[in-house]
Order: C-alpha cells, then structure tokens, then sequence
C-alpha cells in the first residue's frame, strides 16, 4: 500500500499574484453541460472580464458561452496566460505536456487543476520547465476568496 499523497498547501500571496495577473485562461475540458462545473465557472469567469478559451476535442468548432470551442490547447491563438485543467488526474499529465510544450509560443505561465485533479508528476514536470502549478483548487473559489467579490 502507498502513503497518501502530501496535503497541497499553497501561499494566499503567491496565489493571489498568480491571479491577479491573469488574463486569457484556457478551459480544457470545457462542458456545453450547463450543470457541469467547466461550465459555469467559465461563465463566472467571463462575467469577472476575463477572456475564456473553452478547449474540448468533441465540441471544437462549435460555441460554448460565445467562444469558439479549440479541439487542443496547440489551436487556440496565443496568448493563454492560465491552463485551467478539467479532466481526470491521469489525463491531466497529457494537458500539463501540452501546456509546457506551449508555454514560450502562448505565454502559459501557470497550470491550474480544478478540485478533485491532482498529478504529482505532472506537476513536477511543469515546474521543471519554469510553470507555475496549482492542483485540487477551484479557480472560482479563489478568486472570490482572494480577490473579493460575490
């Protein structure tokens, strides 16, 4: 039997900071589903003013929210400042790889997995190649907690 994973513990500054310079975010794993939390956090998003990239292979070419869905984080036009990852711990690594692999061409500085997706090595990986990594965290809760505002 493993250990469990050690508890994510993250600095409300550094957090904030991150926040605070972010303007365009990619979605992956955007969900048309409007009870599906990709779904309306994109919307919460939008309605703070931030730009959204909705990323989903099987939605791409339609609209989500008035976007245009991209099928992989390489199609969507730069800059993307934050990948905000939706999709399960495992597959995350292959978003995390994508992200690094963009991130002097989009401008990608941070790699954010919403509540529930974690990837150590992923991450590890990321950090490595000079991204900023947040896991288990939803992006809406943050910025409400850290930026203010209902």
């Amino acid at each position: 039997m493993s250990a469990a994973p050690a508890a994510l513990v993250y600095d409300d500054t550094w957090l904030r900071g991150i926040l605070a310079g972010v303007r365009r975010i990619a979605i992956v794993g955007a969900s048309a589903d409007f009870m599906r939390p990709s779904h309306w956090i994109m919307a919460f998003l939008q309605e703070r003013g931030y730009s959204v990239v909705p990323v989903n292979p099987k939605l791409a070419g339609t609209r989500l929210l008035n976007e245009v869905v991209y099928a992989r984080l390489a199609d969507v036009p730069p800059p993307i400042d934050l990948v905000d990852i939706f999709r399960a711990s495992a597959a995350a690594g292959d978003s995390a790889d994508e992200a690094i692999t963009l991130r002097g061409s989009h401008g990608i500085g941070t790699i954010w997995m919403q509540t529930g997706v974690r990837n150590d090595a992923a991450a590890a990986r990321a950090q490595r190649a000079g991204l900023s990594v947040v896991m288990n965290r939803c992006l809406k809760t943050e910025v409400l907690r850290l930026l203010g505002g209902a």
